[in-house]
């Protein structure tokens, strides 16, 4: 019996492309359509790994995501980053003319503005995820309406695909990572990221003690991304990913940065997946 993997969306979905990429055919998918719930399968039983959207080379963080990992006390493993194609799809039959709406993902939706501008006949209207829309308008025949999804998910629903490649920047890409219950999967010697949670003293100069800390002890930092804290106004907790060469140099600064800094957390050790 296959791993049981939680995606947030279902088959055809860019998620689903990385669970295919990742962990290869032989998994058992478990279908979320929001992070919560993948969550919730997670720390219910109910799926081994989950996969989950953190950032994005155009829109950005999906800064929520950074909360749930740490809120729940969920472990990054991996990483993967997927370039992003978007295709226009819809019924067979239909051309461009004959699209009155498209419904997608807010983040495809404006990561195709510049081709959308351009069909002023079609209506944008926003969906929970690129793949249910496909399979909604193959499932429900709806002429008329055309879908922003990965070309996957015009095979798996017998769609044509209108338009390829609509998205507005073509070197787009995608940072998932991959979540667990459970820590470490990989020997010492193989990882060589870490992502971090802490906050700092209002105190002048305390993130840049941080990261300076960081530096001395040869960590690269690729990512750093701020999150204000609910139960206290104005203050916030920083998410922070670093690269390293040498294990024991990034042992050393989690030693003192556990010291130095408030509410300090590993949320990941893991491999690189740029290299």
């Amino acid at each position: 019996m296959g791993l049981k993997i939680a995606i947030q969306g279902i088959k055809g979905s860019n998620h689903h492309q990385v669970a295919l990429d990742y962990f290869g055919n032989e998994i058992n998918l478990v279908e979320c359509l929001s992070f919560h719930k993948l969550v919730d399968e997670l720390l219910n039983k109910k799926a081994d790994k989950g996969i989950m959207a953190i950032e994005n080379s155009i829109a950005g963080s999906i800064i929520p995501n950074y909360a749930l990992v740490y809120e729940n006390n969920l472990h990054i493993i991996g990483e993967y980053y997927l370039n992003i194609h978007h295709h226009l799809m819809a019924l067979e039959g239909q051309s461009l003319s004959d699209l009155k709406e498209v419904r997608s993902h807010p983040m495809a939706l404006l990561q195709c503005r510049e081709f959308l501008k351009t069909q002023s006949q079609m209506k944008m209207i926003e969906d929970v995820d690129t793949a249910e829309t496909a399979r909604n308008i193959h499932e429900n025949s709806l002429k008329g309406v055309a879908a922003i999804a990965p070309k996957v998910a015009a095979n798996l629903y017998d769609l044509k695909i209108v338009k390829d490649n609509i998205q507005t920047i073509h070197n787009n890409s995608t940072r998932f990572i991959i979540v667990k219950t459970q820590n470490k999967e990989l020997p010492i010697e193989e990882i060589n990221k870490a992502s971090l949670r802490f906050i700092t003293d209002h105190k002048r100069g305390s993130l840049a003690t941080a990261l300076n800390v960081m530096s001395d002890c040869n960590l690269n930092l690729t990512k750093i991304q701020s999150l204000p804290i609910i139960e206290t106004p104005w203050k916030y907790a920083f998410f922070v990913d670093v690269t390293f060469e040498k294990y024991e140099d990034f042992a050393k600064s989690k030693a003192l940065l556990a010291i130095m800094l408030e509410d300090f957390k590993v949320l990941g050790e893991y491999k690189n997946a740029r290299l």
